[in-house]
């Protein structure tokens, strides 16, 4: 799993790489967490267009940064999801929460 961070604008874009599981889902966590922590930002953009999988526990890393955001009053979006993960974030209902650009 690899996440790569960029800035475009006042927007932070986490780009995933690989599998959100059970294995790579504390190291996802942490790497999102420190960037969010030590940027100033207005929005979060998950690029998810070579996450070629995501599990429970890759939805949950999800919600949690979510949360997380929501309690500063800024949003986290999800953009270019591969096929696979798409029908996770539908049949989660994910969508409900979290906006796709």
């Amino acid at each position: 799993m690899e996440v790569y961070t960029e800035f475009q604008g006042k927007n932070i874009v986490f780009k995933l790489v690989g599998e959100l599981d059970e294995h790579s889902a504390a190291f996802v966590r942490k790497r999102l967490d420190d960037a969010m922590q030590n940027n100033n930002f207005d929005n979060a953009i998950l690029d998810l267009g070579n996450l070629s999988f995501m599990d429970s526990t890759g939805i949950g890393v999800v919600i949690g940064r979510y949360k997380l955001l929501r309690k500063q009053n800024k949003n986290i979006f999800v953009h270019n999801p591969s096929p696979t993960v798409d029908k996770i974030f539908k049949m989660s209902g994910l969508y409900e929460i979290i906006s796709r650009v």
